[in-house]
């Protein structure tokens, strides 16, 4: 991440496992394409603010999405207007015609948002457009007929996410307009065909439906199709969420299977996430770790905002219902530095830093629990601020409670106790705690229970205890240190 050129990375709340930006505003991930090896991750970015302004594409770029290159602006806003979030595709088969002597293009499918048209109170001031690669994404230019699909009148008309549909031999786009989805066909990612609308009366409606995506997950030999929607607000714990369905899709209408709504991070700080294109099989998701209740205020000075980390998405088939999982991406691992184990705990209290030493940086923590039963995991620091990460049995759910994590003043939404309900029935619980030096991703029951969260303390935490009402039978408890992506 250019370390070797700058000492950013030991500003106050800087991750050192998690995506930012060197300087200034960050939002929503887009256009995420796997190409020649690379990971590519474009951004929603403000180059002259830390708060969010007129939208480009920040880029960078990583051979295992934990190592990062950031490289130069990959889109400005031009006389359509900003460029909002979108997505990337490999055309493979030249359908664009972009291809020239042997060069695959690589599509970028954005929404070109005129802020003037929108201060004028007209409904059709985003469109969607289209920007091609011939050099493996490092430089871009404009499709000189933009916008590729223009808004027949709806407010709300953005965020397309673009892939291949192979039974059709034909372009799907999924598309955010207001309060539901919108699909479009192509051959060519030029003339697009409306297919079918999707949401109107499902799901979770208390804001703008936005960032979708549309991607298969397979239980066993069985095609199962993942439709995302985010929405702000009206998020399981307030402001921005990614909400979830799962059903069938014919290349013309997606049929949902559930009618309750679900959640991919039940956290307050997992929001806009979407899935790379052209990884096979995997199904690898990143989010923005932020909330739009509060995101421009974060006490940051030089930089606002991280993504997640990469997830790798797979499905819980209980008693035929189908839940979306999301865990660490294996290549987490190889940042993974010394740790230790603990074995058949019997205990209700156990300080973690007492065994290992103080946390000095990002940490990684595993559990298993034989009988489950309420438990939390507290990361506090010299100050007694702290951050309380566990499960309650009479209520059958999980917590994050930030109240007394430290700067929680810049936003009267920030503090809080925040829940997600246990999905596993399992009398035997796991979880999977990823710690930084301002978040903390918790994985709970392999994955099948997520959230995340961001706190600011005055100085880092730097202790970690298990602590339970009651003694709890732990067959595992592992810490282990993780090294800065940073040095």
């Amino acid at each position: 991440m250019f370390a070797q050129k700058t000492n950013i990375y030991t500003e106050p709340y800087r991750p050192q496992i998690h995506f930012s930006p060197q300087a200034h505003w960050m939002n929503d991930p887009n256009g995420l394409v796997f190409y020649q090896n690379q990971y590519h991750l474009f951004y929603q970015y403000y180059p002259d603010s830390t708060v969010w302004g007129p939208m480009h594409w920040g880029h960078a770029v990583s051979s295992d999405m934990i190592q990062w290159k950031h490289l130069p602006i990959a889109l400005y806003p031009d006389r359509l207007g900003y460029i909002f979030s979108g997505s990337a595709v490999v055309d493979s088969g030249n359908s664009t015609g972009f291809g020239k002597n042997g060069n695959v293009p690589l599509i970028a499918i954005f929404t070109s948002h005129d802020p003037k048209g929108e201060k004028a109170g007209r409904l059709d001031f985003q469109n969607q457009s289209l920007a091609y690669s011939l050099d493996a994404g490092l430089t871009w230019r404009k499709y000189e007929h933009n916008p590729v699909l223009k808004n027949p009148g709806i407010k709300d008309f953005r965020d397309p996410k673009v892939s291949w549909y192979a039974p059709g031999k034909k372009w799907i786009m999924t598309l955010a307009t207001h309060d539901r989805i919108t699909f479009y066909s192509s051959k060519n990612l030029i003339k697009w065909t409306k297919e079918s609308e999707f949401g109107k009366t499902i799901g979770a409606h208390g804001g703008v439906w936005e960032c979708p995506d549309l991607f298969p997950l397979f239980d066993h030999d069985k095609k199962i199709w993942v439709l995302l929607v985010s929405i702000n607000p009206g998020g399981p714990n307030g402001g921005s969420a990614t909400q979830y369905f799962t059903g069938e899709f014919d290349g013309h209408v997606f049929t949902p299977y559930q009618t309750d709504t679900r959640w991919i991070d039940y956290g307050p700080d997992d929001y806009a996430g979407v899935t790379w294109s052209n990884t096979g099989n995997r199904k690898i998701f990143l989010g923005w770790m932020s909330n739009w209740l509060y995101g421009t205020t974060v006490p940051t000075i030089k930089w606002r905002s991280a993504m997640t980390v990469p997830r790798e998405l797979s499905l819980l088939n209980k008693n035929g219902s189908y839940y979306v999982i999301s865990q660490p991406v294996k290549e987490l691992n190889s940042i993974d530095e010394k740790g230790m184990k603990f074995y058949d705990l019997i205990t209700n209290d156990f300080d973690i830093t007492q065994r290992t030493g103080l946390m000095e940086g990002p940490m990684k923590i595993r559990l298993s629990i034989d009988r489950i039963n309420d438990y939390s995991i507290e990361l506090y620091n010299k100050s007694n601020e702290k951050v309380v990460i566990g499960y309650e049995k009479s209520a059958n759910r999980f917590f994050i409670d930030r109240n007394h994590s430290g700067n929680v003043n810049f936003n009267k939404t920030f503090p809080g106790r925040f829940y997600a309900p246990r999905i596993s029935d399992k009398s035997s619980t796991n979880a999977e705690i990823i710690i930084d030096k301002a978040s903390v991703e918790f994985f709970a029951d392999d994955g099948s229970t997520v959230m995340t969260a961001i706190f600011f303390p005055n100085s880092p935490f730097t202790n970690i205890e298990f602590v339970s009402p009651q003694k709890v039978d732990l067959k595992l408890l592992q810490c282990i240190k993780m090294r800065s992506v940073w040095k």
